[in-house]
Parts: C-alpha cells; sequence; structure tokens
C-alpha cells in the first residue's frame, strides 16, 4: 500500500509508516500535483494547510484514510469523505499537556509579571520594585469548563497548593469529589470566588462572549483571567474596560477573535500578558501528534481498530447494518433529553425495546451521548470519543434491553438523571427511509416528527393553550411546522411537542411561560 505524507510529521511517525507501506514525502508538492497523483495512494496524512475537499476526495480513488496530525479536522471534508468510506482519524489529545502547561505558564507570566520584567532588564533598566508580584500559593482557581485540558490545569494548580472550584454542566458531582476540586453551581457562582479565571469551553452560541462586562461585574476584586481555549469566549473591549477601572488586575490571552491579530488597545497594558496562539505549540506535542496519526493509519489500514476516527465507528459490518439506522434517532434523543433538563448529567440510561435489542447496541449508547454532550466540550465529539469524554466527566451510562414491545416494533427511550430530577424522552424510526419519531416526552405519549428545531410545553390541561402558543410565535416569526399533544385521562395537565422553521428565542418562551397554565418550557435545536 502506498501513503502520501503530505506535510512534515515527527521522523519517528515516518519510520513507522516506512516500516509497513511504500512512502513518499509531498512536503514541496504542489496542489496541482497532488490532484494528479492521490488517486495513487492508500492514505494521506496531513496537518492543516493542505485541504481536503470534496473535489480532491473524488479524485483519490484508492484512498482508504485520511489522518490529520492534530486535534481539528476543519480541513477535511468529513461527509464527502464518509460518502467515500473514507476513514477520517486524528490526534485528539495530542495538544491537551501543551495547553494546560501554556495555561500554568501564562498564569505564572501574569501574577509575576515576567514578560514585563524581561523587557525592562534587557532595555537596561533594573526596576526590582517597580514588578512586586502576586503568589499563586493559597489562591482560588476558576475553571470553567472540566474535560480533558480543564482537569489537567486544575490538577497542575494543586500542586502550586491553589484552591479549584470548576464548573461544567456534564460533570457529575461524584467526579468533581474524585479530583478534590469543589463543583460551582454556575459561572456566576465560579467568578464569584475565583481569584485566577481560565476558560476551557468550545466555541458555540452560548459561549460566544462568555466573559463580557456582566461577567467581568460578577468577578472578586483584583481577579485575574487567561484565556487558552478560542477568542470568541472574551468580549476584547469588556476586557480592556474591566482592566481600566482596576476591576480586574491582569488578563493573559493566547486566543483572539481572529487570527493573526495584532492590532488592539489591549496589547499596549502593563498588566496583560499575550502569546500568537502557541498553546498546541510545542515540539513534544507536535511529534506526539504525527507519531498518533501515524498508528492510526497504520491501524485503518492493517484491518486494527481506528481509536481515532471521527466518521466511523468500530462496528462489526453486519451490526451497523441493522443498527446505522438508529444512531440519527438515538442522537437526537441524548440532544433533546439533555435540553430538556436543567442542563446537568449525572447518570443516563438509554432502552432499546424490539428488533434492536437483538443485536450489540452499544453504538446505539454511544450515540445517545454523542447527543448529549455535542456542543458542550473543548473538543468535538463522535461515536468513538464520546464515552472517553462522558468518562472524564464522570457521566455513567447504563443500557437496557428487551426483545419485547407493545406499541412499536423498535423503541429507543432515553433517560438524563441529575441528582434527584429526571428527564424521558422516547423515539422511534418509521417508515423505509427510517425517519426519526418522537412518541413521548416528559412521560406524555404522542407522535411527532424530529425536525431541527422542537419546543416543548408542559401546561394546564384547558382549551386555548395550544392557540396561545401559536399566537405567540407568530409574533415572533417563528411558523409551527408540526405539533403534537400528549395527555393521560383523568389528570391536570398535558404536554405541548411542536416543530418550527426557525429557532425560538429564550425570550419568547419567557413571555409563554408568564402566561397562566403555562409550567415548563424548552426550546432545543438539534
Amino acid at each position: 500500500m502506498k501513503v502520501l505524507v503530505k506535510e512534515k510529521i515527527a521522523e519517528t511517525g515516518v519510520d513507522l509508516l516506512r516500516s509497513k507501506f511504500d512512502v513518499d514525502l509531498g512536503l514541496d508538492m504542489s496542489d496541482e500535483e497532488l490532484r494528479e497523483k492521490i488517486g495513487g495512494y492508500d492514505a494521506i496524512l496531513i496537518r492543516s494547510a493542505t485541504k481536503m475537499t470534496p473535489e480532491l476526495i473524488e479524485l483519490a480513488t484508492n484512498l482508504k484514510v485520511i489522518g490529520r496530525a492534530g486535534t481539528g479536522v476543519d480541513n477535511v471534508d468529513i461527509p464527502a469523505a464518509t460518502r467515500r468510506g473514507i476513514i477520517v482519524a486524528n490526534a485528539p489529545e495530542s495538544n491537551s499537556v501543551a495547553a494546560a502547561e501554556h495555561t500554568l505558564a501564562l498564569a505564572l507570566s501574569l501574577f509575576r509579571n515576567v514578560p514585563q520584567a524581561h523587557e525592562s532588564l534587557v532595555a537596561g533598566r533594573w526596576d526590582r520594585a517597580k514588578f512586586k508580584g502576586a503568589e499563586l500559593y493559597g489562591k482560588t482557581l476558576g475553571v470553567i469548563g472540566f474535560g480533558r485540558i480543564g482537569q489537567l490545569v486544575a490538577k497542575r494548580a494543586q500542586s502550586f497548593e491553589m484552591d479549584v472550584v470548576a464548573f461544567d454542566k456534564f460533570v457529575s458531582a461524584e467526579r468533581f469529589r474524585e479530583l478534590g476540586v469543589e463543583g460551582a453551581e454556575s459561572v456566576e457562582d465560579l467568578l464569584a470566588k475565583a481569584d485566577l479565571v481560565t476558560l476551557h469551553v468550545p466555541k458555540t452560541p452560548e459561549t460566544i462572549g462568555l466573559i463580557d462586562a456582566e461577567a467581568i461585574a460578577g468577578m472578586k476584586d483584583g481577579a485575574r483571567l487567561v484565556n487558552c481555549a478560542r477568542g470568541e469566549l472574551v468580549d476584547l473591549d469588556d476586557l480592556l474596560a474591566g482592566l481600566e477601572s482596576g476591576k480586574l488586575a491582569g488578563a493573559a490571552l493566547d486566543v483572539f477573535p481572529s487570527e493573526p491579530f495584532t492590532e488592539h488597545a489591549i496589547f499596549a497594558r502593563p498588566d496583560v500578558v499575550v502569546t500568537p496562539h502557541l498553546g498546541a505549540s510545542t515540539a513534544e506535542a507536535q511529534d506526539r501528534a504525527g507519531v498518533v496519526t501515524a498508528e492510526q493509519v497504520t491501524e485503518a489500514l492493517t484491518g486494527g481498530v481506528v481509536t481515532n476516527a471521527v466518521n466511523i465507528a468500530a462496528v462489526l459490518p453486519e451490526a451497523m447494518e441493522a443498527l446505522a439506522p438508529f444512531v440519527p434517532l438515538c442522537e437526537k434523543l441524548g440532544r433533546l433529553a439533555q435540553g430538556l433538563g436543567d442542563g446537568s448529567v449525572d447518570r443516563v440510561t438509554a432502552e432499546f425495546r424490539g428488533r434492536i435489542a437483538t443485536h450489540d447496541t452499544r453504538l446505539l449508547g454511544i450515540a445517545v451521548l454523542v447527543g448529549i454532550l455535542s456542543g458542550n466540550t473543548e473538543e468535538p465529539v463522535n461515536l468513538v470519543n464520546a464515552p472517553q469524554m462522558a468518562e472524564e466527566r464522570g457521566i455513567e451510562l447504563t443500557e437496557t434491553k428487551d426483545a419485547s414491545t407493545d406499541d412499536f416494533t423498535e423503541l429507543v427511550t432515553v433517560r438524563v438523571q441529575s441528582g434527584a430530577g429526571e428527564v424521558e424522552v422516547a423515539g422511534t424510526s418509521v417508515g423505509p427511509r427510517n425517519e426519526p419519531y418522537l412518541v413521548s416526552a416528559w412521560r406524555e405519549s404522542f407522535y411527532l416528527p424530529f425536525a431541527e428545531h422542537i419546543t416543548v410545553f408542559r401546561y394546564a390541561d384547558q382549551p386555548g393553550m395550544i392557540g396561545r402558543v401559536g399566537t405567540m410565535f407568530g409574533e415572533e416569526g417563528v411558523n409551527i411546522v408540526s405539533a403534537a399533544v400528549g395527555a393521560q385521562a383523568g389528570t391536570e395537565h398535558a404536554v405541548m411537542a411542536l416543530t418550527t422553521d426557525a429557532p425560538v428565542r429564550a425570550e419568547a418562551l419567557e413571555k409563554i411561560l408568564g402566561l397562566d397554565g403555562f409550567a415548563i418550557g424548552r426550546s432545543v435545536d438539534l
């Protein structure tokens, strides 16, 4: 088999590939030459510069695996590769240690004025008194986002004898206790306690501008901020105002809203430390990424288990044929169950009934985890890494199976528990195309096709309630595509589920919940 190493990776990774395959180094290969030759390769290893577009993938007639030596796969068209049966594998944790260490490096630099003192001394000034710093010892570190990197940062901070408080709605209280960390009830709770705040969350609509004027106002006087995650998490203008007012004692930034990024008033401040996105830039991290990716490519080409595949789970072909139609359903149920709850997750139960229960349903349980975690982790979650991400957060998954079912040929029920609370949803697949349908939520039964936007209300079972929702949605410019109602005889409450052609704003939900008879409402984008 032939392998193309298109971009520079560790020599040990190249040597590993050469021990098993015919390897070409194409570091200087032009785009035109790549298009001409890619059809002759079984695998390609890239970093971030090479763009695996649908057009290029279409030309790769023999390609079996794309190896991305790094965390992100934004430069690979995953759907195009999946349609062609090409495995896409990366090295998702190769830079975790580097990112965690850089976070602490920035924190120490910030507390001890290291860059400023260095600049002063090399300029010929001995400003010893000017740069008196502060200690990490005894301070409280607030970690927002407690995945792999957040946990590594916390562990290292504890060696400085810092107290650590963390917020992550997907990490269980037991996991926090296990790691010797205090779990915060909310971001606001964390900000009020922390002397140093560090961010380790993904960029989502909810996290963009997470640290803004309101958040800064809720921080301790004299607190400091470190951001090595995503530039969009921090509003730089609000951060600048917080520094200028004296509310904050300093900030350290490795990432910015757009990159390269060199012009902003914040760069002129002596209480700010900045680096040009160096979080993953260590020789060890780069070597690790190359070696791990080479190992993944080797497994893919020799029939092994590709543990870091981002598009194909390791499942027996006969099981995949039976279970694959239910993967989208399980992901949607997981995402909906999480969205209908209070946001946190301790335990997950996935119940499979009917014909699918005769198969190994682990893939479907993992798909439920993918739905629950999607958009809420530092790294993209998929059918391969979801179990590990859940384990890191202390989320326990239990699967139950029963080949008998009363109402449906196949039925999937998902229960998400958080403390004493529980949310239950259930669904099935319908017709030759296996269209996913929602058949119950909050323990009330109905029949509704899944759509991108779903809103669910629990309300007093009385006339006119559906009309009120329709009127309010109409005022918002949101069209109801389908609706269903479930209510048990003899009960006072019902559940209404609706799909819409656009997202429903939180403000619109609040208006409806302010009406008489509406108890609870959630809108979830799938």
